[in-house]
């Protein structure tokens, strides 16, 4: 018993964040969990690199649809690649991308609810945030880490339509882990945590465990880096086995169903921090030969933006009646994680959990339809120190 609950609290239902949850997330950007009966939010992710992309190669990919790029310089004629072969080409332009004396991110995160009004059911993202930090590429140089709440909005431009007919509610009240919850359809302003030179004025950050050293000394070799991250004890490990206890049949099962979901948001965090070019291409290339996970051509992050994408193989959850809640939250779907990159910059764009097949909470949505995420608006090294941007980032 004590296993299954160790492996069903591996798949959590979404909870509201707490007030120490908050707090934690906005203060270290590397803390993996922000939700009192634990989210589905991994806490781990990409980014996309702001700062001098190099000329970029269109690509069609078989089986999906073209991503296009806004500013992509004219290339001799599209190339032809299989979805695999679209991720190697990203990785190989994450290898020609530039360095600078310090690394930022910025990271917007949410999850999505369903609202069943009277003039029809629509999704939206809640418990959303935006977290900002830079560090120093060598030890002394600082850093600094900055949040946000963002508002809770509808999902898409179909949601906001059906959100307007039913009255353009300014704040969304929904059944979230094990009671009702209500989100403001309101931002907040940045807060930063500590002195400008950070939490660590001697550091850089943590990422996934590594310092900024760690992350620029890693080997580039995808069978090296696979051994480091994506061997099955590391994996096993953070997915809370005890070294030397055996497993039940059916808790072995869930474990190595949850493998592929845990590597491909282990890669996405480690890629967040400043991992020097080439280590990075060889990360993606080790991430996409890993089993149970798989090219799957184009899709779309929650900012709008198009780009490669690697999935998990996908996996049943059932929601019960345990913590409560309303029937129309109970029952069962299938759910896999996606990694996008940009297929210009080899970047991260956003690690998100995708309905494969509806049912349960999700029952009146379509497969794709983004459960929960955290998206990169902007990631990478610069010269200068970065500072947070003041706009709101838009959504669909």
């Amino acid at each position: 018993m004590d296993e299954m609950r160790m492996v069903r609290d591996f798949y959590p239902e979404p909870a509201p964040p707490t007030a120490r949850d908050i707090t934690r997330a906005k203060a270290l950007l590397s803390e993996s969990s922000r939700r009192s009966l634990p989210r589905m939010r991994w806490g781990l992710g990409g980014g996309l690199v702001a700062v001098g992309a190099a000329a970029a190669v269109v690509i069609t990919v078989v089986g999906g649809n073209a991503s296009g790029g806004g500013n992509t310089p004219p290339s001799p004629g599209p190339v032809n690649l299989d979805a695999k072969g679209a991720v190697l080409a990203a990785a190989e332009k994450a290898e020609q991308q530039p360095t600078g004396n310090y690394w930022h991110t910025d990271v917007v995160a949410g999850q999505s609810y369903i609202m069943r009004s009277a003039t029809g059911t629509y999704a939206i993202t809640a418990a959303a945030d935006e977290t900002f930090n830079w560090s120093g590429a060598k030890p002394g140089m600082g850093e600094a880490y900055y949040g946000r709440d963002l508002p809770a909005h509808p999902l898409t431009k179909q949601d906001a339509a059906l959100w307007r007919k039913a009255g353009s509610p300014s704040s969304f009240h929904v059944w979230s882990g094990d009671h009702y919850y209500t989100y403001p359809a309101k931002a907040t302003k940045w807060t930063a945590s500590g002195p400008n030179v950070g939490i660590d004025p001697h550091g850089g950050g943590n990422y996934m465990g590594k310092s900024v050293k760690d992350l620029q000394n890693l080997p580039t070799d995808p069978a090296k880096l696979a051994a480091m991250f994506l061997n099955d004890t590391e994996t096993n490990r953070a997915l809370g086995a005890r070294p030397g206890r055996k497993l039940s049949p059916e808790a072995e099962r869930r474990f190595k169903e949850a493998a592929p979901k845990l590597k491909i948001s282990r890669v996405a965090g480690i890629l967040s921090g400043p991992v020097q070019p080439k280590a990075r291409a060889g990360l993606m290339r080790a991430l996409a030969t890993q089993p149970g996970i798989h090219a799957i051509g184009d899709d779309t992050d929650p900012l709008g933006r198009r780009g490669i994408a690697l999935a998990s193989d996908d996996s049943a959850l059932t929601v019960t009646g345990e913590y409560g809640g309303p029937k129309a939250e109970q029952g069962t779907y299938r759910w896999r994680v996606v990694v996008i990159f940009d297929e210009h910059t080899g970047a991260v764009l956003s690690r998100q959990n995708e309905l494969t097949t509806p049912g349960g909470p999700y029952s009146e949505m379509k497969p794709g339809f983004v459960i929960e995420y955290q998206a990169y608006r902007s990631t990478g090294w610069t010269d200068t120190k970065p500072t947070p941007s003041p706009e709101l980032p838009s959504f669909g």
